[in-house]
């Protein structure tokens, strides 16, 4: 399943929690690593696997803590069980990190899907292996972990250009989608908007929430708009028309269309088009 959004949630606040269940994001994150303090994670673990046991809208997934911070095994042990779906797992390096998350994973019989995060200079240069491993459907992309990795400051939707492009080369590379980082002004739904469509322009199918007040933005950011559906069906049809006649390549609004611009038409419309 392909998100396009993924709301996160503070796993130790129940009130947070229950208000995600009706968010109507595509997926709720509990999150047990940064919104989390050292002294409540147990609690918090406590209460993602009772939370786990209720129903959400959308699929419910639990964020661990890193790899690195000695924390990763005791979240997944909480985490893995009925009403689990997926797990994000943050600042992953190497494809060994999530390598060793999925033995643990399944030999607790957890088959949920594994969506490593990718916040650092090192795992930007090994997004590929990372993306390439068992058990992982798709990347998360995190900027500003990444920008206080490089020493670099946050500018807008422009920052880490090269590493923002990078990852979903990547996970397209390797059969996975990516999922971009998040807006951080709850307040700028504009700037959220914008900040979708480069990220859809990037090759992105979704994007990180940490308010539900972001959600419409991303779901009309991250979905075609009427024009472009109008232009798809003059390009599949026109091209359609133009095959049929024994032609391959033709003109729509006065542009060159061929083979890969109807099967972009085609993806576009879905199924339903």
């Amino acid at each position: 399943m392909e998100f396009r959004s993924l709301l996160f949630v503070p796993g130790n606040n129940p009130r947070f929690v229950a208000k995600s269940r009706t968010a109507r994001a595509d997926a709720v994150c509990l999150d047990l690593e940064d919104s989390v303090p050292a002294a409540e994670k147990q609690e918090a673990r406590r209460a993602v696997r009772e939370a786990l046991g209720g129903r959400f809208e959308g699929a419910a997934l639990v964020r661990t803590n890193s790899p690195g911070s000695g924390m990763m095994e005791d979240d997944l042990r909480a985490a893995c069980g009925p009403g689990l779906d997926g797990v994000v797992i943050p600042k992953v390096d190497a494809a060994r990190e999530v390598d060793a998350a999925r033995r643990l994973m399944d030999s607790l019989g957890c088959g949920a899907p594994v969506l490593p995060s990718i916040e650092s200079a090192l795992g930007v240069v090994n997004a590929f292996g990372i993306a390439s491993c068992g058990g992982t459907s798709a990347l998360v992309f995190g900027v500003f972990d990444l920008l206080h990795d490089m020493g670099s400051e946050y500018e807008g939707g422009g920052s880490a250009a090269y590493a923002r492009s990078k990852v979903p080369v990547d996970a397209r590379a390797a059969g996975r989608y990516a999922i971009d980082s998040v807006w951080q002004d709850v307040r700028d739904p504009g700037g959220l908007a914008d900040d979708c469509r480069r990220g859809r322009s990037m090759g992105y199918l979704g994007k990180c929430a940490i308010h539900p007040d972001q959600l419409p933005a991303i779901h009309g950011g991250f979905a075609p708009s009427e024009g472009q559906l109008a232009l798809a069906r003059e390009v599949r049809d026109a091209y359609e028309a133009s095959a049929a006649s024994g032609r391959g390549a033709t003109t729509v609004r006065g542009r060159m269309i061929d083979e890969v611009h109807y099967k972009q038409a085609v993806r576009l419309l879905g199924p339903q088009g």
